[in-house]
């Protein structure tokens, strides 16, 4: 895809009331963060809507406990829109796009139809506040088309070394189809807020270095057993442990949040 013809196509994307949240890799609780944010989102009295946009490994239901009885693979397919296979989500006050969990074919998708699938997702974001869009780990063109009209991307990393190599991949890929502007960085389970800070200024500095770009912080989020307990118990962190650290650590991201 050309550059003039993905700019052409995203200037036709409304991705205003859109927050994206990806990894250069896997492991490092990018779902759990969707799940939590939109969580924290719906409390501040903002209508909001989980999309899950990881078409091959789908698990918000997953880490919910959830069984919805249909799916983006009907929207993917055209027998059905997004508004049909939306799941409310008592617990969270929240709605719920959900994947398709081993859906390989959805992770393969031609481009015209994830275009396609993308646009239906501007339009339809005109019902809510917020659209939280959890998508999948890596780099591929998946993720990045998704990605790119978001409003705003928070990328989540840890301090393996791994995953920060490949979150710089993302800011350098985001960088060259000229949409990193809208990334900012959120480090979660950090030893605590210092070694938090620190694990992004190491990211910081070779994006600054190397790509002349110095992506914001979003937050740092600190490692909380609680987190663990709530994903094995498919409760909702804001349910379960409202009052931890983890929770107090995303409440502050989203109250910083403007759409």
């Amino acid at each position: 895809m050309s550059d003039g013809s993905q700019k052409s196509q995203l200037a036709a994307v409304d991705g205003s009331r859109m927050i994206a949240v990806g990894s250069g890799k896997g492991g490092v609780g990018k779902t759990w963060f969707s799940i939590t944010l939109s969580h924290c989102l719906a409390h501040r009295k903002k209508k909001t809507l989980l999309f899950d946009g990881d078409l091959g490994l789908a698990n918000v239901d997953i880490q919910l406990g959830l069984m919805p009885k249909r799916d983006i693979g009907e929207v993917a397919t055209g027998k059905a829109s997004l508004k049909a296979v939306t799941t409310h989500y008592d617990a969270g006050g929240f709605d719920i796009l959900a994947g398709r969990s081993g859906g390989g074919a959805l992770a393969t998708l031609p481009p015209p139809r994830l275009l396609r699938i993308r646009q239906e997702l501007s339009d339809y974001s005109k019902n809510f506040d917020a659209v939280v869009l959890d998508l999948g780990a890596g780099v591929d063109r998946t993720v990045q088309i998704l990605a790119a009209p978001a409003h705003l991307c928070l990328l989540v990393v840890n301090d393996e070394p791994t995953s920060l190599t490949d979150a710089y991949a993302f800011i350098k890929l985001a960088q060259q189809a000229g949409t990193h502007a809208n990334i900012q960085i959120v480090v979660n389970m950090a030893e605590n807020a210092a070694t938090g800070k620190k694990t992004y200024e190491t990211l910081a500095k070779a994006c600054t270095n190397f790509l002349k770009f110095t992506p914001p912080l979003a937050g740092v989020i600190r490692q909380d057993n609680k987190v663990r307990e709530s994903i094995r118990a498919q409760m909702p962190l804001m349910t379960r442990s409202p009052n931890s650290a983890a929770a107090s650590d995303v409440e502050a991201i989203a109250a910083r949040i403007e759409l």
